[in-house]
């Protein structure tokens, strides 16, 4: 077990090293362009981003966060302390609920104003 990890952190610390010293990064004006087409950019890349939307986004990722968290409950009950595993579970979800009704109280999930 010990030459196995010594070996991972060995290998870790190789890669990393050489990842340092491996890249050449010479920036010149055709690679600090933002379009590699030829043209000249008419306008400004960056478009305006919706706060809203981002939000949404977020709290997708911590549900299906929760969703992966909560998976493998079914099976907690082959456990020896299956109680255990379900407040876990319980909590977790009582947690998110009180999150998001937060949220909602605080017009975070609101489209219009």
């Amino acid at each position: 077990m010990m030459l196995f990890s010594s070996m991972t952190i060995l290998i870790s610390l190789i890669l990393a090293l050489i990842s340092f010293w491996l890249p050449l990064m010479s920036p010149n004006t055709e690679k600090l362009s933002p379009y590699e087409c030829g043209f000249d950019p008419l306008a400004s890349a960056r478009l305006p981003y919706s706060m809203r939307f981002f939000l949404v986004a977020i709290l997708f990722l911590l549900f299906d966060l929760e969703i992966a968290l909560l998976l493998p409950t079914p099976w907690a009950i082959q456990l020896l302390s299956p109680i255990m595993a379900l407040t876990w579970a319980s909590v977790v979800i009582i947690l998110l609920t009180l999150g998001f009704i937060y949220e909602w109280l605080q017009g975070a999930l609101e489209w219009a104003e």
